[in-house]
């Protein structure tokens, strides 16, 4: 009888990081299409703090 040893290999910790980098990447790119959401919001505030960014001189 010959003694045959079959490795055998496990899986888990693979199949743990791809899910992990599958979930971050869903994390990613769920927070990336809410910076286009909001980007024109952001340029509003920009252009309203442009219009109040101005200086008063008085003469005393």
């Amino acid at each position: 009888m010959s003694a045959q040893v079959e490795e055998k290999r496990d899986y888990f910790w693979i199949y743990v990081g791809v899910a992990t980098i599958a979930l971050v990447g869903a994390v990613v790119m769920a927070k990336l299409s809410e910076n286009d959401k909001y980007d024109p919001i952001r340029q509003q505030q920009a252009a309203e703090s442009a219009q109040m960014n101005i200086r008063i001189i008085k003469d005393y």
